[in-house]
């Protein structure tokens, strides 16, 4: 499973680079990830949204339902 929701992330960094930002995965344990958001992702007011809705909701969608997706600084 953790390569699985690697390789997504991978593939949806490419929409977070066309705003100015990044991600990079700082730990898959199990169904828990941690993410920490890079440029302008990292100040964006809306952060929260681009993870909950937008990045968990694709891994729980298409890999597992119980993926749960935290920021880290």
């Amino acid at each position: 499973m953790e390569a699985k929701i690697r390789a997504r992330l991978d593939e949806l960094r490419v929409h977070l680079q066309a705003d100015g930002g990044d991600l990079e995965i700082v730990e898959v344990d199990g169904k828990k990830v941690k993410v920490r958001l890079k440029g302008a992702c990292g100040c964006c007011p809306h952060a929260t949204m681009t993870i909950k809705d937008g990045l968990q909701r694709i891994l729980r969608e298409e890999i597992d339902s119980e993926i749960e997706i935290d920021r880290v600084e």
